[in-house]
């Protein structure tokens, strides 16, 4: 199967990290190399363009995507959160723009053995990024305690069902492992009232992503490497986050705004004293959405938030 991605907010992330022929950019979410490709082509033989990502599927159709450019392009197969020792061991200290895209792309939703996807009935329980990884979603549905299941599904998934589609699962996987997606939106299914189903989208959505991120760190690994992300930046450079749920778009929209304003001293300081100095600018005060155009269509862009932070010239 083709490895698909729609590239979400595409124009505009290309237009806010103001991209300079010579200047060196990561892209730390490679995925099928959308954003990448627009990245590289405006990038001179002086420029270089560093792609990151854990998927093999995306390394494989990145490498070929980017092909044409050549030697402009390095492609490593890693967690953003390593960025900071990939750029090292590239003899990168510092680059002009980071660009990450925080969705699960198109070709892990749409291919049913990845199990990132609850509109299959028949896959298996995997939602792995990174199948080097040893844990699965099958893993966590069958080994984590209820009350565990209900924090991750309360917490990451925002469903006001939790605690009933914990006891669900808990009480099916006494009968008998829980290993298909089939299996799993049954359950959920049950858990949650007819009429709320009627209305409520798919039953299973919330969970789905409940589980992804708890099994993939994907928020503390978010939280852990924004500060380090920024110090990576040269004076005028820029981080552009592309979120597609409110966990995400808080963590994101907090950090720069500490990074914008570190200051601890009371308010009624006349002075700051803690020494704590601004990193740079939060360019985008609020979150640029999708165009109706793009909106119509790609229907998955709808929760995209794109936010975008300038390095202060030091």
């Amino acid at each position: 199967m083709e490895f698909k991605h729609y590239s979400v907010l595409r124009d505009e992330t290309i237009e806010n990290l103001n991209i300079r022929p010579d200047g060196i950019y990561v892209d730390g979410t490679l995925g099928g190399a959308g954003h990448s490709y627009e990245i590289a082509k405006r990038l001179s033989d002086k420029g270089r363009l560093i792609g990151i990502d854990q998927d093999a599927d995306a390394i494989k159709a990145a490498g070929e995507r980017l092909a044409e450019f050549g030697d402009r392009v390095t492609i490593v197969r890693s967690n953003y959160s390593d960025m900071k020792n990939v750029l090292h061991s590239l003899g990168i200290e510092k680059v002009d723009g980071i660009m990450l895209d925080l969705g699960v792309s198109s070709f892990q939703l749409d291919t049913p053995k990845r199990g990132f996807t609850y509109r299959s009935e028949d896959a298996p329980l995997d939602m792995r990024m990174d199948d080097r990884n040893v844990l699965t979603a099958r893993d966590i549905v069958n080994t984590y305690s209820e009350n565990d299941l209900y924090r991750i599904i309360r917490d990451y998934g925002e469903d006001k069902f939790a605690k009933n589609i914990a006891k669900h699962i808990a009480a099916a996987r006494q009968k008998q492992e829980i290993t298909t997606t089939g299996e799993l939106n049954e359950i959920i299914k049950a858990a949650i009232p007819k009429k709320v189903r009627a209305t409520g989208g798919h039953p299973s959505k919330r969970t789905y992503q409940a589980i992804r991120i708890e099994l993939n760190h994907e928020l503390d690994v978010l939280r852990d490497n924004l500060d380090d992300m920024i110090d990576l930046l040269n004076p005028g450079g820029r981080i552009c986050i592309i979120t597609f749920h409110s966990l995400e778009d808080r963590i994101v929209k907090s950090n720069f705004k500490k990074n914008e304003n570190p200051c601890t001293c009371p308010p009624s300081f006349p002075v700051c004293v803690c020494g704590n100095k601004s990193k740079g600018t939060v360019i985008t005060r609020k979150p640029i959405l999708p165009s109706e155009k793009e909106l119509e269509e790609n229907s998955r862009s709808k929760s995209a938030k794109l936010r975008v932070f300038e390095r202060n010239e030091l």
